[in-house]
């Protein structure tokens, strides 16, 4: 393994120079974190010239004060992000600003994350069907339900279980209260985990603003195909007073009715209490309370036959989800120029159950899932500022305590026949019933380096994980110990101040989770990844974007065998797998051409995956629900009052192939249940125009638009328990209204 990483570093070194201008600009730049040449020529200055020379150059060493009071410690590099955080980050990484989010005219997260470089969207289906969860995979890796990406949000994770339920069947945030959306797909691993192979994404809140502001907005979408409708309102209020007390509260929600029958009742009430004060100015405490609570039906997968006849129909009456989630954070931060220290502690209180029918022989019965969760953590970070002649150091440490329950049952109806009975008024004894627990300990540490023109970060990360499963039924305990170190380095290499090439190897771990600790007879074991990163940020005259190469490289992979697979929810091992490709992203303001294009601007983006088995009968063959061809491009055009935006997605074929481990081969042609072969790949355009009344009408924005705008009929496939076809969105038109004061 160390060597694997000297050959990695000295490789990418040795790349990033050759691609590299031979010199930098001298001047150094005032921003968050100064430019390392910056740093080696000021102390020089400082330390060469004589007092008379010294003298005689006072203004220019008033200067110098000036810049060197301007370099500051980073350490936490997930707050406040921005595209100057991104410029400087030595991996891939993209943001969704607030305007962005705006003006894609998103009702969910998931509308947005497509935008993102190397990330993979699945409408909503399977067991995760309803309009709670969230289904996405980074780079080929698994999207159903999101298990292999560190989702947070405001820095605490999403997930009910981070370490033992990782899935986000209940994703609780709604867009109206989310700032932006940053994805860390490398370079994270050493800060963040346990589930990183599929890098960081973390959702930010709306910051307290520094005055009083208030704001109101609501959102209607009408689908072309049912004429149902959802509403998203929002509310905000909040500001500080000049003692530093400030605090926010923020409401965001979705009710109303999806585009397919079943898809009704969608009621999602998100609630966020921030507050802040500032002690000193350096020091300063934040605090948030977060409550979340909705219930939605699933519509379920279609059989082939049932698509062909009415896509938009729904056989699954009684499938609904629910899930309620309360959760508390504290954070103390103290920062100056030299170091910074916070401490985040938090607690979450998590339900999520579900009612969800099984078929069998033409029969059904009905399913409970209810199961509870709860988490305490305490997670201390310091970075501290070293500075030298020719180089500078901020070294980071942090330390994680995470303890974590759940408590997990099930329970089912007879088997009857559909229509004959109303199953929500028969016995539904209890069959499976199972607690367990995690106590995780992770301390990290890394150091950035900056020497000359190259910035070098070392980093290792230690991971101590012991969880437990109980069966009650049974009586049977198992018990999961897990000691992993988790190394990783990441080299930057400046050009200029604003072109920067970058390479990094890293270590990712993602721990066994419950329900696989349950079937550890099956041979499943903890997945390890190594993952591998070559790229470029830049952001200067107008033109910004990224270009990334990348390899990730699996000993062994877990795969959900759902209904279609022999046992239902059975978990198997698919041995070897590699995720290798390229991100790419581009973007330019027209208005830095001409003062006639101000106003204009474009985007475009394309990634290419390729994430294979590389072991057993589906060797060298695709993995399931990832496309190979993932492109995205739009146009934005403000002028006086109005903005219009143009926007395009488009993805090439999915594979749902079934078992590699059954002895069947790799299909391809559709079953008759809908839930394996191929599916086609396809595009979308989106258009929206909007008109900003201004002051005079209390800041009044209202817009239109058309999501699908040539209405393409596309769908996908779940091979769980809610097996089938789904059918995608239709053409929806929606009207956005906002009021700020």
């Amino acid at each position: 393994m160390q060597a694997a990483f000297r050959l990695t570093a000295a490789a990418a070194g040795v790349a990033l120079l050759c691609l590299s201008s031979p010199a930098r600009s001298a001047e150094p730049i005032v921003i968050a974190q100064a430019s390392p040449q910056a740093h080696t020529q000021l102390q020089a200055q400082a330390q060469t010239q004589p007092q008379a020379v010294q003298a005689q150059a006072a203004p220019a060493a008033a200067d110098a004060d000036k810049t060197l009071s301007t370099v500051t410690v980073v350490g936490n590099w997930l707050d406040q992000p921005n595209e100057t955080k991104v410029l400087e980050h030595p991996g891939a990484r993209s943001i969704a600003d607030r305007r962005t989010i705006e003006e894609s005219g998103a009702t969910n997260v998931r509308e947005v994350l497509r935008r993102m470089p190397g990330v993979q969207v699945q409408d909503s289906n399977g067991t995760g069907g309803s309009d709670i969860s969230l289904n996405v995979g980074v780079r080929g890796l698994a999207s159903r339900l999101s298990p292999r990406s560190t989702v947070l949000l405001d820095g605490v994770p999403l997930a009910v279980a981070p370490y033992g339920q990782p899935q986000l069947s209940m994703a609780p945030l709604s867009m109206g209260n989310i700032d932006t959306i940053d994805v860390v797909r490398g370079a994270g691993s050493v800060r963040y985990g346990p589930q990183n192979v599929g890098g960081i994404i973390n959702f930010v809140t709306r910051p307290i603003p520094q005055t009083f502001a208030a704001q109101a907005s609501v959102e209607t979408e009408v689908a072309t195909h049912g004429g149902n409708v959802k509403t998203m309102p929002s509310v905000f209020i909040g500001g500080t007073n000049d003692n530093g007390l400030g605090g926010a509260l923020m409401y965001s929600g979705v009710h109303g009715d999806g585009y397919r029958r079943g898809n009704d009742r969608v009621d999602i009430d998100d609630l966020m209490l921030k507050g802040s004060y500032r002690i000193s100015s350096t020091d300063q405490i934040t605090a948030s309370y977060h409550y979340y609570e909705a219930l939605a039906d699933m519509p379920g997968g279609l059989t082939a036959a049932q698509y062909a006849a009415d896509p938009f129909q729904s056989v699954r009456p009684y499938d609904t989800f629910a899930g309620r989630r309360s959760d508390v954070s504290l954070k103390y931060s103290h920062q100056d120029n030299n170091r910074k220290f916070e401490v985040l502690t938090y607690y979450t209180d998590s339900f999520r159950g579900s009612q969800i029918e099984s078929e069998s022989a033409g029969r059904r019965r009905l399913g409970s899932f209810p199961r509870h969760y709860h988490t305490f953590a305490v997670e201390p970070r310091y970075s501290q500022l070293f500075r030298g002649a020719n180089m500078s150091h901020e070294v980071s440490v942090g330390y994680r305590y995470l303890r974590e329950a759940s408590d997990e049952q099930a329970s089912r109806t007879a088997f009857y026949t559909p229509g004959t009975v109303d199953p929500t008024t028969i016995a539904s004894p209890m069959y499976q019933w199972r607690s367990g627990g995690t106590t995780a300990n992770a301390v990290y540490i890394d150091d950035t380096i900056n020497v000359g023109n190259w910035t070098i970060t070392p980093g290792l990360r230690y991971e101590m994980i012991r969880s437990n499963i109980t069966d009650h039924f049974t009586q049977r305990r198992t018990d999961i110990k897990s000691d992993e170190p988790l190394p990783s380095l990441a080299v930057m290499y400046h050009v200029s101040d604003n072109w920067k090439l970058f390479g990094n190897a890293g270590v990712s771990f993602g721990p066994l989770q419950y329900f696989q600790i349950a079937q550890t007879t099956n041979g499943l074991a903890p997945e390890k990844a190594k993952t591998y990163e070559l790229g470029t940020h830049f952001n200067a005259n107008g033109w910004g974007g990224e270009l990334t190469l990348f390899n990730i490289d699996f000993d062994d992979e877990l795969q959900l065998r759902g209904g279609t697979m022999g046992s239902p929810d059975a978990w198997t091992n698919l041995g070897a797998t590699r995720h290798r490709g390229v991100e790419s992203s581009l973007r330019y303001d027209f208005g830095t051409l001409s003062k006639a294009l101000a106003g204009l601007s474009a985007y475009a983006g394309y990634t290419y995956t390729e994430a294979t088995y590389n072991h057993g009968t589906f060797a060298g063959r695709d993995l399931p629900f990832y496309s190979r061809h993932v492109a995205t491009a739009g146009v934005r055009y403000s002028r006086n009052r109005w903005t219009l935006n143009v926007d395009g997605f488009a993805q090439s074929r999915q594979h749902s192939p079934g078992d590699p481990t059954d002895g069947t081969p790799y299909q391809t042609a559709e079953s008759a249940n809908g839930a394996l072969g191929d599916i086609p790949g396809y595009a979308l355009v989106h258009m929206r125009l909007g008109y900003d009344f201004g002051k005079s009408m209390s800041n009044l924005k209202l817009a239109v638009g058309v999501k699908n705008l040539f209405d393409r009929r596309y769908f996908t496939r779940s091979t769980d328990n809610n097996l089938g076809k789904y059918v995608g969105m239709p053409r929806t038109f929606y009207v956005q209204a906002t009021l700020a004061f």
